[in-house]
């Protein structure tokens, strides 16, 4: 337990990373630093067919070498700083898009695929709403209803100084207002 995280919503150990991975841009960030390994590796990469070598370095290697790191690490940043994630998936798209040029089709179509796709998700992507709790509910992963649900709360009202308290339900406190004497108000 830390003192960031209160004791009622500490997270059993199985499930401490579907819960990390459900808080960021998880699968955005897994195809961008997929989608910028073929980026990085074909321009310096050659194949084998057989006896034959078939080399597809390039002029411009050191560019794609320097687009697949930074696909890498804007992964990397969907994935620990989630805060920027709209800077990063745009980042990822004008990247992949970069990339066509520069290294071999975008690393022969499949990097540029994956990091546009991953640049798409990590733009769009938003965190989810918080989930209202209360203390007497147990949790069984249903949220509780709150007051826009319909349900009507009842509040107390307690009025000056000299006058006992009144309970009175969410209508009937609406209709009459306390002036600072404790004398009662229609509020018409």
């Amino acid at each position: 337990m830390s003192a960031e995280i209160p004791a009622s919503r500490e997270v059993p150990k199985e499930n401490r990373f579907k819960v990390w991975r459900q808080t960021r841009p998880f699968w955005a960030g897994l195809l961008t630093m997929i989608g910028g390994v073929p980026i990085a590796y074909l321009p310096y990469g050659d194949m084998r067919l057989g006896n034959a070598t078939l080399a597809m370095q390039t002029t411009a290697g050191a560019g794609a070498l320097i687009i697949g790191v930074l696909l890498i690490t804007l992964g990397f940043t969907m994935w620990f700083q989630p805060v920027v994630r709209v800077f990063a998936g745009v980042a990822t798209i004008v990247l992949a898009l970069v990339s066509i040029p520069v290294s071999n089709f975008g690393g022969l179509v499949i990097g540029f695929l994956f990091a546009l796709i991953g640049g798409g998700m990590s733009a769009a992507w938003a965190p989810a709403p918080p989930v209202e709790e209360t203390d007497d509910a147990q949790h069984d992963g249903q949220p509780e209803a709150s007051e826009e649900a319909g349900a009507e709360p009842e509040t107390e009202v307690v009025v000056a100084a000299g006058v006992p308290e009144q309970r009175e339900t969410y209508e009937s406190a609406a209709e009459t207002t306390t002036d600072a004497n404790g004398g009662r108000n229609s509020a018409g």
